[in-house]
């Protein structure tokens, strides 16, 4: 009688299961890593809009560290080309051409000045900066321009007059503290000049109030060391931001409405001219 044969079972089934185990633990892997690639993106994109958001509204920016230079042009230190990389507008394509299109006619408008280093016409990030310094429109310790001023900044405002974009006023000083009897330190001095500038656009140019803010940064805010009398005389100024974006009084009324008349008067009343205190010696000039 013949014995049936013995079946031979391997021992290498396990492999098989292993191998599927390990297929699967790969894909695991695989989808943990692309769900936290996501997630980096996603936080990378709500970061750089927070920071786009704070940016524009003037309450983050990338200052000069003390005793640090800022970019500097072989045609002078507020040239007009001068552009800080990685401080690229932060804009559509259509709002930085038109931005474009106006830094062009401000040039052309100030090239003067700009040539003389009393005006500085650039792109940042938050928008189209104007820079004044103190030297062409101040005298020291005073927020009122100096009547020779007048001229530029009549031709500044209309070139930005007729624009739907907002405007920010910022006041600058470098940082050596002032005293009188009517700033008691560069805070209010730069406030103070920031507010008379909005002033000046408001009532002498008809721009819509909706569309203006003052800022006063003192010496806080400096685009040069202020190590030398140059970089402090850099310092010195008054920044007006086109900004990338447009506001409204109300639904219905334009970004660019001018300033009526009645507007105009009513605007008075509720913000009166300061009144100006009788001049006095400074402890310490902020020059």
């Amino acid at each position: 009688m013949k014995r049936p044969a013995k079946s031979h079972s391997s021992h290498d089934r396990w492999l098989v299961s292993y191998a599927d185990f390990i297929t699967l633990l790969f894909a695991f892997f695989v989808v943990l890593y692309s769900t936290s690639k996501a997630d980096q993106e996603k936080q990378a994109r709500v970061a750089n809009s927070i920071d786009s958001a704070f940016r524009a509204l003037g309450l983050f920016q990338a200052p000069v560290k003390e005793g640090s230079q800022a970019p500097q042009h072989p045609d002078g230190p507020l040239s007009h080309t001068n552009i800080v990389m990685g401080d690229e507008l932060q804009a559509s394509p259509a709002v930085q051409a038109d931005f474009e299109r106006i830094r062009k006619e401000l040039e052309g408008l100030l090239s003067g000045q700009i040539s003389q280093h009393i005006v500085s016409v650039r792109m940042g990030r938050d928008g189209l900066i104007i820079s004044l310094r103190e030297a062409g429109f101040y005298d020291s310790g005073s927020d009122i321009p100096h009547p020779a001023s007048v001229a530029t900044i009549n031709a500044i405002a209309a070139a930005i007059r007729g624009t739907a974009y907002d405007i920010r006023v910022e006041g600058h000083t470098d940082n050596i503290p002032i005293h009188t009897d009517q700033f008691a330190s560069n805070w209010e001095l730069s406030a103070a000049r920031a507010t008379r500038m909005t002033r000046i656009l408001i009532l002498d140019h008809g721009f819509a109030p909706h569309r203006l803010s003052a800022s006063g940064y003192a010496e806080f805010h400096p685009v040069a060391s202020n190590a030398s009398p140059d970089g402090r005389s850099q310092n010195r100024r008054v920044d007006i931001i086109v900004l990338p974006r447009t506001s409204t009084a109300s639904p219905e009324e334009p970004a660019n409405t001018a300033l009526q008349p009645e507007s105009a008067a009513a605007f008075l009343k509720t913000y009166p001219a300061p009144q100006k205190k009788p001049a006095s010696v400074p402890i310490r000039s902020f020059r």
